[in-house]
């Protein structure tokens, strides 16, 4: 089987690396890839945004089967476009991609079928988002519609932080992203990242994960696409789980499919873990990152057989099987990040990959001199355990041994889970 890995990211170095392992692969392309994909996939230099260029490549290579890595392209159509070309795709459709791409909907779906989430509202102004911020108080959560690279939320504890979030959307801080606001209120308790295959009637669990979305240590400053992950999260018992595929994820997929917009793909749920139980905070419509890294060391199956029984209506027969092991990830990320950041500084003496670590490339490029960082998070440093505390320190002893001068990263990734089993719980 042809296939062509959409995306060039970590998490799309983790499904690479993942893909590559399954007996159904005859050949592997990425687009537009990173050097770290390059060990799996023949590197092809294509415009994602030019969907007429990709459906002519995927033609003139003859490719059987397309992965989407990143939600971006799946919001702006090329599944549609790839699908309506004949060609077999793992990923929604545009419409189903708004559970990502519009925040706004997604709490729309959940006040139609009940499905537990804070309450909100939605506004296209400033003024009256910031009367209702005044109105409600703080802590209260501020988020632009659209997609915004992770970033575009903001966890007000002050009414003050919250009109600022507001003025930050409205006046163009994540582009067209920020045209709409979602105000909510603010869910108490432990968040964690839960995820689940469909093809659109039939739905297959898939693992848990904890991130770590704040750029310092102890969930201190701004918010980024994601400093760490482990999985699986503790706080997701087998009667967390059950509930939260009962009140959350398969009122979704019968409510998309009543809809008019049945769900194919990955469906990443952000939960939050309050004293009511799960309740949803938002949902994306492709694999975690930095969580992809820790669910793909973590997966013992055949993961393109299990994409394809997706695309394919058939995850009725599919089943995933999972290490007992834990799985840690540490984001290196340039400094600055997740602000203002320079590109170019060496990167070198990465640490050598084994069964029990890998380091995934995020945003990284290859020059003539070497490795060189190419955004702001850059490498996603990730390792096995038999416990938090063992991945951890694995983790870290690989994190030690890389040269670069210009990163930086968390250096408490997984606390949550250790205090758990320092505490014995």
């Amino acid at each position: 089987m042809r296939v062509l890995l959409i995306g060039s990211g970590g998490r799309e170095h983790a499904l690479a690396y993942k893909i590559a392992q399954s007996p159904l692969l005859t050949e592997l392309f990425a687009a537009p890839g990173n050097p770290g994909i390059g060990q799996f996939a023949e590197i092809v230099d294509l415009t994602i945004e030019d969907q007429e260029t990709v459906v002519t490549f995927c033609r003139d290579r003859a490719i059987d089967f397309v992965v989407f890595g990143p939600e971006a392209p799946l919001v702006a159509g090329l599944s549609d476009r790839l699908r309506d070309a004949g060609f077999k795709v793992f990923g929604p459709s545009a419409a189903a991609a708004q559970l990502e791409g519009s925040k706004g909907f997604t709490k729309d779906l959940c006040a139609r079928f009940s499905i537990p989430t804070g309450a909100y509202m939605r506004f296209n102004n400033a003024p009256k988002a910031k009367a209702y911020v005044r109105a409600q108080g703080a802590p209260i959560v501020i988020k632009a519609d659209g997609l915004a690279a992770g970033k575009g939320v903001t966890v007000a504890m002050t009414v003050e932080e919250a009109l600022a979030a507001i003025d930050d959307c409205f006046e163009g801080a994540f582009g067209s992203a920020g045209a709409e606001v979602v105000v909510e209120a603010f869910l108490d308790g432990e968040e964690a990242s839960f995820f689940v295959l469909s093809d659109g009637v039939n739905v297959l669990p898939l693992a848990s994960a904890q991130d770590h979305k704040r750029v310092g240590d102890g969930d201190t400053g701004p918010n980024t696409g994601g400093m760490g992950a482990y999985s699986p999260a503790p706080v997701m018992t087998d009667d967390m789980v059950s509930r939260t595929l009962k009140e959350i994820i398969e009122p979704t997929v019968r409510g998309m499919a009543e809809m008019g917009h049945p769900f194919s793909g990955v469906l990443f749920a952000g939960l939050m873990i309050t004293a009511k139980g799960p309740e949803l905070i938002e949902y994306n419509v492709r694999f975690g990152d930095p969580e992809c890294q820790v669910l793909m060391m973590r997966l013992k199956s055949d993961l393109l057989e299990l994409l394809l029984a997706t695309a394919e209506g058939r995850l009725d027969t599919a089943t995933a099987e999972w290490r007992e092991d834990t799985a840690l990830t540490v984001v290196m990320a340039a400094r600055g990040y997740p602000g203002s950041y320079a590109k170019g500084s060496a990167i070198r003496n990465l640490p050598a990959d084994s069964d029990t670590a890998r380091t995934f490339h995020a945003g990284t490029r290859m020059t003539e001199t070497g490795l060189v960082a190419n955004g702001g998070r850059v490498l996603n440093v990730t390792a096995l355990g038999a416990s938090v505390s063992e991945a951890q320190a694995r983790a870290y002893a690989a994190v030690d041994k890389v040269d670069w001068q210009d990163g930086f990263c968390r250096r408490d990734i997984g606390w949550r889970a250790i205090a758990r089993e320092r505490d014995g719980n």
